[in-house]
């Protein structure tokens, strides 16, 4: 198998005039995009880096993110995507646990860059994406580039990806992927999900991110696709792009379709070239399925529940099952990939009961980043060990119903809360909602539902405990209302660990 920069090669001689790139006014072809990433990759080496090193790149969706991405492995680095909105204090961790010795940084980062810089334990050399910036623009010495192409060429073997958790449950860690790995993800999705040579696959979910990297960006440069590029989600901007620029494949978490359904003219717009739409990450509330169906029928919908130690891979539905069971997380494990739903012992669950959802595949990580005992802890016997609680229907369908740390004991009841979550996310007057479990004295947990209201709405607990009434069982039901807005990470999962440290805080 070929190493991820090796298909830019592969696709730029067969079809080298084919656009590759289009990001504002920037359009470029595969010719154009590859000679590019190989002068960025000699001023990348010219100034220090080297194979095995680790750069961290950090910079919204551009056409310089997807370059800089090419470039580093190019050079044999580990490319190391980091969160744009990440705070000072959390880039400098990202610094020092990876030992990158080279940050790449969109210009107008550059004064938390030098933050971060300042606060971790050794100073990597940091170069700009672009002018403005203190930092040397890297965009600027690759044009003015005179030395010779990079002579390494990486191997399937050789590491890639430090792609660091979301940190739903703590500091993040760092997920190791070689080329192998990381390319599988790709090839299992893209042959399940109807990924076609030539396709224009627009980018709006974060590019530093597993799903959007390794599902969408490489796989549609394997497959010589138009990258389409925009630096964030705006719903009419995505809306029109879709149209304009005839895009046929694209993936977002189910927040970037909650939002697309609510445009009152999406339809009017001509989305007949949209083909495939993937959607993941993070929960989808069944209703919003069942909207997204009858309001897409030309679109082929397909549900992937994965996460980042797996690629990310783990489980998904076809356009079939995805109409037939909205409520579902999804029927099948994807190509060269398992899945078992075990109990506390490790056994196979019968269906209907909840366990912990097990993946084994091509895809899942080499370990955490220098942290072995957490590495044994995940993977055992070669199954990665989620965190996800899940129940096995006797049709095969999986529904994750909770995280295994995120489960509620209440009076020695289990209360699953994405369960509580998806009954309430249908209220008129709650735009989101995150329920987690507070102590109790006499009942161990109580569950508190955390809402952030719709404009000009004042929901009450008599409203939500009446509206759960005909939809969960009444010992699912909020004990208690708090009034709050939700913290999620940019794949759109809810950061629990942070709510409750915010609302214990506020408490104190």
């Amino acid at each position: 198998m070929p190493s991820i920069p090796d298909t830019l090669r592969f696709t730029a001689a067969r079809c080298p005039e084919r656009e590759a790139l289009v990001f504002g006014a920037r359009r470029e072809t595969y010719r154009d995009l590859h000679a590019e990433v190989e002068r960025v990759a000699a001023a990348l080496a010219a100034r220090g880096l080297a194979p095995g090193d680790r750069a961290l790149l950090i910079s919204p969706n551009s056409g310089h993110f997807v370059v800089a991405a090419y470039a580093v492995l190019r050079t044999g680095a580990i490319l190391v995507p980091v969160n744009p909105r990440s705070a000072p204090p959390e880039l400098a961790h990202l610094i020092t646990d990876s030992g990158a010795t080279v940050l790449l940084h969109a210009p107008e980062l550059a004064d938390v860059v030098a933050r971060g810089v300042a606060q971790a334990d050794a100073a990597p050399t940091v170069l700009a994406l672009g002018a403005g910036s203190p930092a040397p623009d890297l965009i600027a010495l690759a044009a003015a580039e005179t030395n010779p192409p990079v002579a390494h060429q990486a191997a399937e073997a050789d590491d890639a990806l430090l792609l660091y958790t979301s940190g739903t449950t703590g500091r993040p860690k760092g997920a190791l992927f070689d080329h192998h790995r990381a390319l599988w993800v790709g090839f299992n999705i893209g042959g399940t999900c109807g990924y076609r040579d030539g396709d224009r696959v627009l980018h709006v979910a974060p590019l530093y991110h597993a799903a959007e990297l390794t599902m969408m960006l490489f796989p549609g440069t394997v497959l010589g696709m138009t990258h389409v590029v925009l630096p964030g989600f705006e719903p009419a901007a995505v809306a029109d792009t879709l149209a304009t620029e005839r895009i046929s494949l694209f993936f977002g978490v189910p927040t970037m379709y909650q939002f697309l359904l609510r445009l009152p003219d999406l339809t009017e717009r001509n989305l007949s070239a949209w083909r495939v739409g993937l959607f993941g990450a993070a929960p989808m509330p069944a209703d919003t399925v069942s909207a997204l169906v009858e309001t897409l029928p030309d679109v082929e919908l397909y549900q992937l529940c994965g996460q980042t130690e797996a690629g990310p891979g783990g489980i998904y539905s076809p356009p079939a099952d995805v109409a037939a069971r909205p409520d579902a997380s999804g029927r099948y494990a994807l190509p060269n990939t398992e899945c078992r739903v075990v109990s506390a012992e490790e056994t196979d669950v019968a269906p209907g009961e909840v366990g912990e959802l097990l993946l084994r595949g091509e895809t899942v990580m080499k370990g955490y980043w220098n942290q072995p005992e957490a590495t044994a802890e995940t993977i055992r016997d070669g199954w990665l060990h989620t965190g996800d609680l899940a129940r096995l229907d006797a049709d095969g369908y999986i529904t994750l119903v909770d995280r295994l740390k995120d489960m509620i004991i209440t009076g020695a009841r289990n209360v699953y809360s994405v369960e509580v979550e998806n009954a309430l996310a249908g209220h008129p007057d709650i735009a989101d909602v995150a329920v987690i479990g507070v102590p109790h004295a006499d009942y161990g947990e109580s569950i508190l539902a955390v809402v952030a209201p719709r404009e000009g709405a004042e929901p009450t607990l008599e409203s939500l405990r009446t509206w759960c009434r005909d939809r969960i069982a009444d010992y699912k039901h909020p004990h208690a209302l708090a009034i709050h807005p939700i913290p999620r990470n940019p794949s759109g999962k809810i950061q629990k660990h942070l709510l409750r440290a915010e609302l214990a805080a506020a408490s104190a």
